[in-house]
């Protein structure tokens, strides 16, 4: 209804004494300079989508970080970096194919969760999908190696700190 209109009042407010109080803005100071301001100014994505590929079996294929890299040695999902104007799952399927040399499609990625986590001076969102369904064998072509585990199993892992809260929801998924 618009002011003005003529409508039947509910049964439960006909007889009340409700008052109507004016509205008036509340000033938060959390939401004022300098921390919202500051944070959302200086706020600099990086979008990372990565795959929990589950076999038969219900394990998922974990890959090691090579030597060189960042985070050298951890376990981690297989998956990288958004290039500009591409979707997660058009990321995603490229990386699989360039890190794994297999192949997938959009429809064979279920989006799962997402994890979020300060990364020096960027912010890492780390989009996380589900693939049960792929083409070809998975080979170790950037990683030192791979290995299928268990959800549970990857709480023994060394993996990166964005990754960690993802083990849960794997298993309570599977």
């Amino acid at each position: 209804p618009q002011a003005g209109d003529d409508f039947d009042e509910p049964a439960h407010m006909a007889s009340s004494s409700l008052q109507t109080v004016p509205h008036r803005p509340v000033k938060d100071a959390r939401l004022t300079k300098p921390f919202h301001r500051t944070f959302m100014d200086s706020f600099s994505p990086l979008w990372v989508a990565a795959a929990a590929l589950i076999d038969a079996d219900g394990r998922v294929l974990v890959q090691q970080r090579p030597p060189g890299r960042a985070m050298a040695g951890l376990w981690e999902f297989p998956g990288g970096k958004l290039e500009p104007g591409e979707t997660p799952e058009a990321a995603l399927i490229r990386e699989l194919e360039e890190e794994l040399g297999i192949r997938t499609h959009a429809s064979c990625l279920a989006p799962a969760t997402f994890a979020s986590e300060p990364l020096g001076d960027r912010h890492l969102l780390l989009l996380l999908y589900v693939c049960r369904k792929w083409e070809g064998v998975a080979q170790a072509r950037h990683a030192t190696a791979l290995q299928w585990v268990r959800p549970a199993q990857m709480y023994g892992l060394d993996m990166p700190p964005a990754d960690l809260p993802l083990i849960g929801i794997l298993e309570a998924l599977l």
